[in-house]
């Protein structure tokens, strides 16, 4: 088992990939904290743990993690229910603000940098004292996107987001090397969550409309993302630091433009403004773009 005697805390981790790397990572020995805003999908992966059998090795906690004392109180959970912290997977997220620059509202774009920058920058910090504190480095894994390396690849603010993200990510890692402090990030392609479902279609239905809009014939699972956070966060990673793990079937090695590739003519994304808000039980919002 790769992360035998490990404690990890994961943000997300009641849904998508952050569900699927919490379920890896407990087969594979660790002791799981499972962080995320949605009180209802934490009980049910809860009850998924436990009937695997690894009940007695996971706990829940609600935390928005654009809220620092959340994020605090999240870190400090794993050092008192487990004793130590290994391992901190940044990966709860947002598709944030979607719609045309001259149309994005101040609070939307703050929304999506709280949750998807400082959400990341609060679970670095937080882990970084902790692990200083325990004197025997640690592992942080953040996710991003390769909507952060291209600007075909996802809404203008969530871009620059998760673009934030992956420098920060290498800031951090050189900053923190020298206490054997490895910080990296994945950049996930089209993987199927409830994140990228749109709520009218099954997630059977989505599943077939994202295959082939890669090179590689099938799209993403969590799964894919679970087994490279597991990479990252154990020993066969030891020398891999700052980097930006790119997870996308080769998506962005053909040069993705996104809108095209789901079909959405470009003057219809033009059109209106959305709200994403994920799985955080909050309702996403639709307007008419203002000219």
């Amino acid at each position: 088992m790769k992360l035998r005697d490990k404690v990890a805390v994961i943000t997300g981790g009641a849904g998508g990939m952050g569900k699927a790397t919490v379920l890896r990572f407990l087969a594979e020995g660790a002791r799981v904290v499972i962080a995320d805003f949605n009180a209802e999908s934490g009980a049910a992966t809860l009850a998924e743990v436990a009937a695997a059998g690894f009940g007695g090795a996971a706990r829940f906690i609600k935390v928005d993690v654009a809220k620092e004392t959340d994020v605090a109180a999240m870190i400090d959970c794993a050092r008192s229910e487990f004793g130590q912290l290994d391992i901190v997977f940044n990966n709860a997220g947002v598709g944030g603000a979607i719609g045309p620059v001259w149309d994005l509202e101040e609070e939307e774009w703050d929304y999506t940098f709280d949750v998807l920058v400082k959400g990341v920058f609060f679970g670095i910090k937080h882990a970084t004292r902790l692990f200083r504190r325990q004197g025997h480095g640690g592992v942080i894994v953040n996710t991003a996107s390769v909507a952060g390396i291209s600007g075909g690849c996802g809404p203008l603010a969530y871009s620059a987001a998760k673009a934030a993200v992956i420098n920060m990510t290498r800031a951090a890692a050189a900053q923190l090397a020298p206490q054997r402090i490895r910080v990296n990030a994945i950049c996930p392609g089209f993987i199927l969550t409830g994140l990228t479902r749109s709520n009218q279609v099954s997630m059977e239905e989505a599943g077939r409309h994202l295959d082939g809009l890669q090179p590689w014939p099938e799209h993403g699972t969590g799964a894919d993302i679970a087994g490279t956070c597991l990479f990252l966060a154990s020993d066969d990673s030891r020398f891999v630091n700052g980097e930006a793990i790119v997870v996308d079937g080769a998506l962005t090695a053909i040069g993705p433009d996104v809108w095209e590739r789901f079909g959405i003519p470009r003057e219809a994304v033009m059109q209106r403004s959305r709200m994403n808000k994920g799985t955080t039980g909050e309702a996403n919002t639709t307007r008419p773009v203002n000219s």
